[in-house]
């Protein structure tokens, strides 16, 4: 049994949803998104609220049941408030300002790093070592996130690096004569 399909989804005010078949789509002041759903689960929209059941029995139905909940409380969420990840850079020299659409890098590579920022998604930098990656799409704003990080992940002997706010690196000793 899953307990996170269980709970309906409540829809906050401002946020329309509508429930087409398997498609479940929200309006909201950010933006509209829709999920399409598995067809071992059905949504039902009802008393202001989403809840998600499965079609039967099954494993596979009882599998995609948490997980098509997530799905359509990250699209209600996202429309509603939206998502944000945060980055900081440590490192001398290491750096990024926001150019139009594009986010530039240094990381200490003989070259700038120029990164286009995505459709849907706004980036900011309020200090030049933390980068603000905000949307309504809880996937292309983690995407984002994730693809500034590869650029120069965190380093274990000295810590520098892109990292998320609050992450942990675990630090390395280094040689001894």
């Amino acid at each position: 049994m899953s307990r996170i399909g269980k709970h309906p989804v409540p829809v906050p005010e401002g946020v329309t949803v509508s429930v087409a078949g398997q498609e479940v789509s929200a309006k909201g002041k950010l933006g509209e998104l829709k999920v399409v759903l598995v067809d071992e689960v059905e949504a039902v929209l009802a008393d202001g609220a989403i809840t998600v059941l499965p079609r039967d029995g099954s494993r596979r139905a009882r599998i995609m049941w948490g997980t098509s909940r997530t799905l359509v409380a990250n699209v209600v969420t996202g429309v509603a408030e939206g998502f944000t990840k945060k980055l900081e850079i440590q490192g001398v020299g290491y750096r990024a300002m926001v150019e139009g659409k594009t986010l530039v890098l240094q990381l200490g590579y003989s070259h700038d790093i120029k990164f286009p920022i995505p459709e849907g998604i706004t980036i900011k930098c309020e200090r030049p070592t933390a980068i603000e990656i905000s949307g309504c799409d809880r996937q292309k704003v983690g995407q984002a996130a994730a693809e500034i990080r590869s650029f120069r992940p965190p380093e274990p002997f000295k810590g520098k690096g892109v990292r998320y706010e609050g992450e942990y690196v675990r630090r390395k000793e280094g040689k001894k004569k």
